[in-house]
């Protein structure tokens, strides 16, 4: 054992041989970890054993500990969540954590609305409505978005939708507003306009173009040729972003995430792509802080509980590049997030999943390295402008 306080001997001396989760801090009190166990005892105190298997970070970090708190929980999946909350709370120096603490935007969908909008938040609230992320870049949704609007010609006004106003607005005459307002849609068919819009951000867009082609072609035989011009024009919009999403598996594949992995200079970057309905829809990349001397699976068990934490959707498979020690706690909790469905991780051997992981691990290596080169830059260009401004000083 090494030599440690007073103080922390008592609580060593007291810890309970029980899940939970516990609070390191330093002089100032500052919480520097926190970390879960399955037994509070036997983790504890396995940081103050003098054992040579201690990377230079764990070293560095029992070094700085005064203090330790620590929450008794009732179960290994408690002590998950509890310890997910705690790090997004406090940020501790030596945990793994995902590098912007502010809030990545979302897509909104305010469907417990009559009229439904589509905005931009960077906080889920449980209101009714439906949501789609996170993102990491806002510049990014406002473009999906811009491209969307034209797609799928939602309100962006204040009015109260009653359908009787005199006129609509510009919007309606630019093709960029359905106008419930003056009754050319009803709510009915603005709401399915917005579930269409909602499946499309999904992957799952077979159905509304089975659909559209339907209506497009009633409209025609009905000899109503302006409506079925405007269903061809949202149909070709629809298959062109369509055809540029690439088909990797089969329509009925099951809706998976890809992640995988980059690491250089204590900085981690996780890649992922989304499957859905057998293509892949899009992709996003994440930072990690604080990786230094841990191992990859445990960085990459830290991401998989902070993102998923934070995305709107689940998926129903997870394909990773390795194994995860925690799979089966993590998966559960997944399941718990789902609604009670099944979420499976997957370590793909051979053929198109394993292509795509190693995919994923190419373009996260290649994030880091422009991302390292843009900080150097800009750490560059700042250290002239102060120089500068120290010679006109």
């Amino acid at each position: 054992m090494l030599e440690i306080s007073e103080k922390l001997q008592g609580i060593l001396a007291t810890l309970p041989p029980k899940p939970g989760c516990y609070l390191m801090k330093n002089a100032e009190a500052k919480i520097i970890y926190v970390g879960k166990a399955i037994s509070l005892k036997n983790r504890v105190r396995s940081y103050f054993h003098a054992d040579a298997s201690h990377d230079a970070k764990t070293r560095r970090l029992v070094r700085e500990i005064a203090d330790i708190e620590w929450i008794v929980v009732g179960s290994e999946l408690e002590a998950l969540i509890l310890e997910m909350n705690l790090i997004k709370k406090h940020r501790p120096r030596y945990n793994v954590r995902l590098k912007d603490d502010k809030r990545y935007p979302y897509i909104k969908i305010h469907w417990a609305e009559p009229f439904p909008k589509v905005t931009v938040t960077r906080q889920m609230v449980d209101d009714g409505s439906r949501y789609f992320g996170p993102y990491t870049s806002a510049w990014a949704v406002y473009q999906t978005l811009d491209v969307l609007r034209r797609i799928f010609p939602y309100l962006t006004c204040d009015r109260e939708i009653t359908g009787m106003d005199k006129r609509a607005c510009l919007y309606y005459d630019i093709k960029l507003c359905i106008a419930p307002c003056i009754g050319v849609a009803s709510q009915i068919q603005y709401r399915q306009m917005i579930s269409d819009l909602m499946d499309f951000l999904s992957g799952h867009s077979e159905g509304i173009v089975a659909r559209i082609q339907s209506e497009m072609e009633k409209a025609s035989e009905e000899m109503r040729f302006e409506r079925a011009a405007a269903l061809r024009d949202q149909l070709k919009a629809i298959q062109s972003i369509i055809e540029r999403q690439k088909i990797v598996f089969a329509t009925d594949y099951l809706d998976s995430d890809v992640l995988a992995m980059a690491r250089s200079n204590g900085e981690a970057c996780v890649q992922i792509f989304f499957i859905r309905g057998g293509k892949l829809i899009g992709r996003e990349y994440f930072i990690l802080e604080g990786t230094e001397d841990e191992a990859d699976t445990e960085v990459m068990e830290q991401f998989i509980t902070q993102f998923y934490t934070e995305a709107a959707t689940i998926p129903q498979q997870v394909m990773l590049p390795q194994e995860i020690e925690e799979a089966r706690i993590i998966s559960q909790w997944l399941r718990s997030r789902r609604g009670g469905e099944k979420v499976e991780f997957f370590v793909p051997k051979e053929g198109q999943p394993r292509e795509l992981v190693q995919m994923a691990a190419e373009n996260a290596t290649e994030t880091l390295q422009a991302l390292r080169a843009q900080w150097q830059s800009d750490t560059h260009k700042q250290e002239q402008a102060l120089a500068e401004l120290q010679e006109a000083l």
